[in-house]
């Protein structure tokens, strides 16, 4: 159900030089999938600021997010203690499979709402290999996290300066390349993770939304059925109910 509730900042930190750690207190009940998102109110602008969850319990959530634009820099600055105005209930996130093994693949902000989803299929009994997709190593950030859960972790960077040097797609090789898959990053990058996988997947899309709740149609996907709204219908979709526009 969606709502407006308030949530105090008890944490937000720099990951990367760009790449801020929040953690936000209040009512978490609402969550029901990983890879839900909130919409938060900023100061400097009309439109709220959609921030995938990362991990959650009783009583907080923890938000990933990257400073690019006036919004999410006013989030870099906002002080332990304030509060903020968050639209709450948003999106559809994964459903994890009955499976022994799963493959999580993230591209820069896409990583962090895998993060969740890795700690409930590790818990489960699952055996999780996590690839993880950063333009440098000094983007890169939760690697040691994903490790701490269980999972085995592959790094790549565009420039090879840590990891495997080329894109996340490149990785997927072998036994990885059979295994049910969840994938969040931008679209070229869920679509090279779709043709690279001979799994069937659940693909998290980003997207520039206007409202977060589907009434202006602004964040739109062309599927098998017509067009879905990613922050309804997503942002989580089965990859095989996706058209792809040709390159």
């Amino acid at each position: 159900m969606k709502s407006v509730q308030t949530y105090q900042i008890i944490a937000n930190e720099s990951l990367t030089p760009n790449v801020f750690k929040m953690v936000l207190k209040g009512d978490t009940s609402w969550v029901t999938n990983p890879g839900q998102f909130i919409n938060i109110t900023v100061d400097c602008g009309y439109l709220k600021r959609p921030i995938s969850i990362c991990d959650y319990d009783e009583s907080s959530l923890t938000i990933i997010y990257k400073a690019v634009g006036l919004g999410t820099e006013w989030m870099a600055n906002q002080a332990v203690g304030t509060m903020l105005e968050v639209l709450v209930g948003l999106g559809n996130g994964f459903t994890p499979e009955e499976t022994s093994h799963a493959l999580l693949v993230g591209g820069g902000v896409g990583v962090p709402p895998l993060y969740r989803l890795c700690k409930d299929l590790i818990a489960k009994g699952v055996d999780v290999d996590v690839i993880l997709g950063f333009n440098t190593k000094d983007e890169c950030f939760y690697e040691e996290e994903f490790k701490q859960l269980g999972a085995t972790v592959t790094v790549c960077t565009v420039d090879g300066s840590l990891g495997v040097k080329g894109f996340v797609s490149e990785a997927i090789m072998n036994d990885l390349k059979e295994y049910p898959y969840y994938s969040c990053g931008p679209l070229p990058m869920l679509k090279a993770v779709f043709n690279a996988s001979n799994a069937k997947g659940q693909l998290s899309f980003e997207e520039r939304m206007g409202c977060g709740f589907g009434a202006c149609m602004g964040c739109s996907c062309k599927t098998l059925t017509g067009y879905k709204r990613i922050c309804v219908e997503g942002p989580v979709m089965k990859s095989e109910e996706i058209l792809w526009t040709k390159d």
